[in-house]
């Protein structure tokens, strides 16, 4: 094969495959003459040749018996640095695949920038409850493979909810399925680090080549480039050839995509695309799933400790903003009660957890609590707190005694004393009646966690 034949190919292939696809792919490779029937191709990076190779090596091989060569088998290699101007000799027969040549030379891993995965985020340590439950069936359906169903997947909500457990999970499944598949996952910020130091050091080519090559590409938090003008424009592309190719694409973020502040509409676009998936805060039986599936792991360290009834329940009710929060409070009692040689109760728990427990409820107070219960029930204020023992008054009253006790450190005389001077034994029946109804009224118990979210938000 010659020059010119070369010349005719690269025109031929350009109609072929498009001209995007010629101008990112074909366009920077060169070629460099024929060696027994083999041609040899050299383009800028290992990853550029290897894409090549697989995707449009049989078109390329093809044409090239269409303009009139005698080429069997394409070789594709690295453009030698400046220094290395030699090349490297042909492989033997024994060392060549099948099809195209693989490529050999260089390393790029110091522009590679997966982040290693958590082994104990998986589907199966995923504890699944209403709040959670589509996000969890979506990721499921992306993990399973096969065809793209939805692209991108999106994920969003606040910290400590699940969405990085559920990136991790479905890295994992896939991988397990299809160890062969390039799966990338990384957060926005090394995404942009990844890419100032390709900037930086002349190598954008080598940094396209690996991030438009990959399988599945997962960007963890993506609201971290909102602002970042060339990095949201070299994620716009990004994102653009991997859908153009039918590659699936996972983003997680704190938000949704149109809450996130200086994102580029055309990005902001391109994320709603997809399926759009709201992780809900956390509701009290999911918390304790969370909690109940966690107590296993810890009795594994700490085989001697004993737990009493009621801690779990209570830390359920009480650390309600964040799952991280929650995990780590149970460690700490775990790790507490081991090293004192006490059995884990209730006295022990507010002990170890005064700070957890004081932070968690900082934005709650007896005042909003007899506030927002009174507007839920569409009572006055005055008749929740006052001496009227009608049905009407006497249920929201006990609803906000309930509440004051999970969410508040007050004693129950401190909040009888709010409630109009009433004795502790009255805050005491009542806050049990209230528990009773919820496990026996579906009602009541979607009440009281209306009532804490809006309290905890």
């Amino acid at each position: 094969m010659t020059q010119e034949q070369w010349g005719v190919l690269q025109d031929r292939l350009c109609k072929t495959i498009g001209e995007n696809n010629y101008r990112t792919w074909i366009k920077p490779l060169r070629f460099e003459g024929t060696e027994n029937g083999v041609a040899i191709v050299a383009a800028p990076t290992t990853f550029m040749g290897n894409y090549v190779s697989q995707t449009f090596g049989d078109v390329m091989l093809s044409q090239m018996n269409a303009v009139g060569s005698d080429v069997r088998r394409i070789h594709f290699r690295v453009m030698p640095s400046a220094n290395s101007p030699t090349r490297p000799s042909l492989p033997t027969e024994s060392e060549k695949p099948a099809g195209q040549d693989a490529m050999t030379q260089p390393n790029t891993s110091d522009l590679l920038p997966g982040a290693p995965l958590d082994r104990r985020f998986t589907f199966e340590t995923f504890v699944v409850g209403k709040p959670n439950e589509l996000a969890h069936a979506a990721a499921r359906r992306v993990a399973e493979g096969g065809p793209v169903t939805f692209n991108p997947l999106f994920l969003y909500g606040g910290v400590g909810l699940g969405k990085t457990h559920l990136m991790h999970a479905i890295a994992w499944e896939l991988r397990a399925r299809n160890p062969e598949l390039n799966v990338l996952y990384l957060s926005a910020e090394q995404f942009m680090y990844r890419f100032v130091q390709a900037l930086r050091d002349r190598r954008m080519m080598d940094f396209k080549s690996i991030f438009r090559s990959v399988d599945v590409l997962m960007v963890d938090d993506v609201q971290f480039i909102a602002g970042k003008d060339s990095t949201q424009e070299e994620f716009f592309h990004t994102f653009n050839a991997l859908v153009d190719q039918n590659k699936q694409i996972i983003i997680s973020a704190d938000r949704a995509p149109d809450e996130i502040k200086d994102l580029e509409n055309r990005i902001r676009s391109r994320l709603q695309s997809g399926l759009v998936v709201d992780l809900h805060p956390t509701d009290y039986e999911l918390r304790l799933g969370i909690l109940q599936n966690k107590v296993d792991a810890q009795r594994v360290h700490y085989p001697d400790v004993t737990l009493e009834n009621g801690v779990l329940e209570f830390l359920a009710h009480r650390i309600s903003t964040n799952v991280r929060v929650l995990e780590g409070a149970l460690t700490r009692l775990f790790a507490f009660a081991s090293l004192v040689g006490r059995k884990v109760g209730l006295d022990l728990t507010q002990e170890c957890l005064a700070d957890v427990l004081r932070a968690s409820e900082r934005k709650v107070s007896i005042d909003e609590i007899q506030r927002k219960v009174a507007e839920h029930y569409n009572i006055r204020l005055a008749d929740m707190i006052g001496p009227k023992r009608t049905r009407a008054f006497a249920r929201p009253r006990q609803v906000a005694m309930y509440l004051c006790k999970q969410l508040t450190s007050r004693s129950l005389p401190e909040i009888g004393k709010r409630f109009g001077g009433r004795d502790h034994t009255t805050v005491m029946h009542g806050v049990r009646r209230i528990e009773e109804l919820s496990r026996q009224d579906g009602q009541m118990a979607e009440d009281l966690e209306l009532l804490r979210r809006a309290l905890e938000a």
